[in-house]
Parts: structure tokens; sequence; C-alpha cells
């Protein structure tokens, strides 16, 4: 179990400093819009307890250097619950943040909407829903930290629909709440842990390390820039391949860099994202933010395996992540292809290709793509940028692997080596035929095997 945190305790752990902002009229009706009986009293409990007078504290701080607006749920009144008035001074916080062009940072534990205002206190997330989508559309990052509990709606807005969701240990995370769950269900699936496995939450930070992550990602995601992110230096080959199967073999070799080795090189410090929100991760697709050269650049790499429909979403993700932020991204492909099991069709591997080929088309920031193994057909293309792509002297990019191509073409085994020479994947192949870039720091000029 995490520790049940109070907002101001919430709040000085993260924060270096903090101004509440004012709060906005209030409403008075006697015992709130539904005249539950006894409702101002349960209030007014709540606030001898706490000190605080409603569930929400709003202000700006410091976190790492980097200013933000904070939003912190109070749990102990009222269960952290939102009502009409945590409403009003939600959607002034979020305003405030529009107008002073600061990043939104949600301390969430909650138990959901408070029963004692019914549909009125429903209707909240409707509100804050609406300035979470205004603040997205300003390009503002969202980066939300849930506690323990972050349930109901409280946690399906304000935690869940952020840009970047951290979570402390053991904290209770789930739509529904403890009170509200089948008697049979398993309490691990209710836990920030299991959201993470399951994709729903980026990563599990310890409190004593969550200023610094935190600071951290207020820092890369604050610092939009219009400029590509520059092309990786190439970590293996320096010699071109001679034949199109050598360039085959050394893309498969267990020896070449892969994409952990690229990142390590290109970023002084990076941090992730996880998941694709919809109940999936794949550990062999990379995405985060990083430093490179004092600029942020997001990156998405595949790690050299086959690529799962959850990669690819969470790939789509990070991309139009960046582009509403303003980030470039960088793109590293290195994959046999898309998964082709049973399990992946179930997962919709079609239709989450189609996804990131969408986001990489429509993308509202630039991006650079480096082939830095397999291109394996167009579960690598997607990845790819158009016009914007190179490749090492260690890779290849194909439109089917030649050992596939020689089964469809009906051939004997001991003609796909022919045959991937006929499919002119190699680096060079590649240049000449338009489908790459390449720079002098990539491929070499004299003795290059290019022929």
């Amino acid at each position: 179990m995490a520790e049940r945190l109070t907002a101001r305790r919430f709040l000085a752990l993260v924060a270096d400093d903090f101004t509440e902002l004012p709060h906005p009229a209030g409403r008075s009706a006697p015992d709130g819009p539904l005249a539950w009986d006894g409702y101002d009293a349960a209030r007014a409990r709540a606030a001898r307890r706490t000190g605080e007078d409603e569930s929400v504290v709003c202000g700006t701080g410091s976190v790492g250097g980097t200013r933000a607006v904070l939003v912190a749920f109070e749990f102990g009144f009222l269960g952290g619950s939102l009502g009409e008035r945590a409403g009003d001074r939600l959607e002034a916080a979020y305003a405030e943040a529009r107008a002073r062009r600061l990043p939104v940072v949600p301390l969430v534990a909650t138990g959901g909407s408070r029963m004692q205002e019914g549909m009125v206190a429903l209707t909240q997330l409707q509100r804050v829903a609406r300035q979470s989508e205004l603040t997205r559309q300003a390009g503002l990052p969202q980066i939300a930290v849930v506690g323990d509990p972050a349930t109901g709606g409280g946690w399906a807005t304000l935690g869940a629909g952020a840009d970047v969701i951290l979570a402390l240990p053991g904290a209770q995370v789930a739509f529904a709440g403890s009170r509200v769950r089948p008697p049979d269900a398993d309490p691990a699936a209710y836990t920030a842990e299991a959201q993470v496995a399951a994709g729903a939450a980026d990563a599990v930070v310890p409190a004593d390390r969550l200023r610094e992550v935190l600071g951290l990602w207020l820092r890369l995601l604050g610092r939009p820039s219009a400029e590509p992110a520059p092309v990786p230096a190439a970590l293996g080959a320096a010699d071109l391949p001679a034949s199109g199967w050598e360039a085959v073999r050394r893309a498969r070799s267990p020896h070449r860099p892969r994409a952990a080795a690229y990142l390590d090189a290109y970023f002084t410090r990076r941090v992730a994202i996880s998941g694709d929100r919809c109940g999936g991760t794949d550990a062999g697709v990379l995405c985060g933010f990083g430093e490179h050269a004092g600029r942020t650049v997001a990156y998405a790499a595949q790690a050299g395996t086959a690529t799962r429909p959850a990669g690819y979403r969470t790939a789509a993700r990070l991309v139009r992540m960046a582009g509403r932020l303003g980030v470039p991204v960088l793109t590293l492909v290195d994959t046999p292809g898309a998964a082709n099991d049973a399990e992946a069709e179930r997962q919709g591997a079609g239709a989450a290709i189609a996804d990131l080929f969408g986001a990489v088309a429509a993308a509202r920031a630039p991006i650079t793509t480096l082939v830095i193994g397999e291109g394996g057909s167009g579960g690598a293309l997607a990845l790819a940028a158009p016009g914007r792509t190179w490749a090492t002297p260690d890779s290849y990019f194909s439109v089917i692997a030649p050992e596939s191509a020689a089964a469809i073409l009906k051939r004997p085994p001991e003609q796909v080596q022919a045959t991937a020479d006929q499919l002119r994947l190699r680096p060079q192949d590649l240049m000449e035929l338009g489908v790459i870039r390449t720079d002098d720091h990539l491929f070499p000029r004299t003795g290059d095997r290019r022929s």
C-alpha cells in the first residue's frame, strides 16, 4: 500500500515552492444542489479535519526549476471527491495555465464524484475534460502523478487523460473503487503497477525520486523546437555490403549495435513513456523524450524484434504528443517485420500499423529516421519519415524478407541469396532508388563497395 498523502504533503513532495490561486466565487445553496440533508455539516467537519475548504488545492509552483500549475487533491475532504466548487477551481486553474503558458500537473488522490451533489457532480467530469482538451490544443504538457487512491472519474479524466502518467508505488489506481468491484476481483489488477503493465500509465516512481523525475519531464516537454533532430552517427560497420545477402546477414548479426546503444550515445539523459493506453505494451519499441545537444528530441525506436500492435500504437501516441508540444522526433527502424501471430491479429495489427502510418503522415513536428538494422516490409516502413530517412551501412530495407520472397516465387532455398540481390535492399541500392538519404558520416566515400 502507498502512503496516503494530504494535498499539502503531496505538494511538498514535488514542488520547490507553491502559491495558491484565488478561489472562484462559490455556490451557496443550502446543503448543495440536491439539498442533501447534512451535506453542509459534512463539509464543515471535513474542513475542520483537513484544514482545507474543498477537495482540491490549486496554485502555481516550481518543480525542479520549472514553473507549473499544480492541482492537488485532498482525499481527507470527502474522499477527494469532485463537486461543483471543485469543478470551479479546476476550471480556473487550467485557464490560468493557458493564460501563463504553463504546464499542468494534477496530483490525483480521489474516490470519484460526490454523491451528495448527484448528476451535478458527475457533470464536472465534462468540465474537466474540456479544460484538459483546451490545454492540450494550446500545446501545453499535462503530467499527472497518481497517488492512493486514484479511482473513478478523477482517474478517468485528470489522471488517465494526461500526456504522461507517473504513479506512486502500491497506489490503488483504477476506474472502479474498492467498494464497487466484483467480490471475486483480483486486487492486484487495481494497482499502479498493474496499470503500467497494462499500458495505462508510464512509470511507477518512488516518492523520494518524484521531484527529480517530474522536474526532468517538465524541462524536456517545455522546450519546443522547429529544427529537425540531427541524424545519429552510425555505430556499427563502416563499409557498405558487397551483396544483398551480406546486407541481410549484417543486419541480423547479434553483435550489431541495437536501439538502446544508439539512444545511449545520442542522448545525455532520457525518460520513457510506456504503453498504448489501450491495454498493451511492447518491450520491442522504446519511446520517450531525451536531451540531445541541449535540445529536446522525442524518440520511437524498434529494438530488433517483430513489432506488436501495442508497439505501433505507442509510437503513434509518441508522434502525436511530440507534434502537439512542438518537439522534433527521431525514429530508429529495426524489425524483421510486424508480428504475424494469431494474437497480433486479434489485437488489431493492421489497424495499429495504419494508425502509425497516419500519425507519421500528419506529423506536426519534423521526423528524422535512421534504419539501424532490419527494415522488414510495412512493419518497418510505418515508422519511417517520407523524404527524411537515412540508413547505416549494416542495415537493409526490403519490401519482403528474401526467404519469404523466394517461397512466394516457388524458388528453392539455395536461391534465397540471389533473391536478396534482386530485391536491391542494400543501403547503397536504396540510395540510388531514392528511398533513403545519406551523409558522409554514415556512408564512406572511397573504397565503399557500392556496386
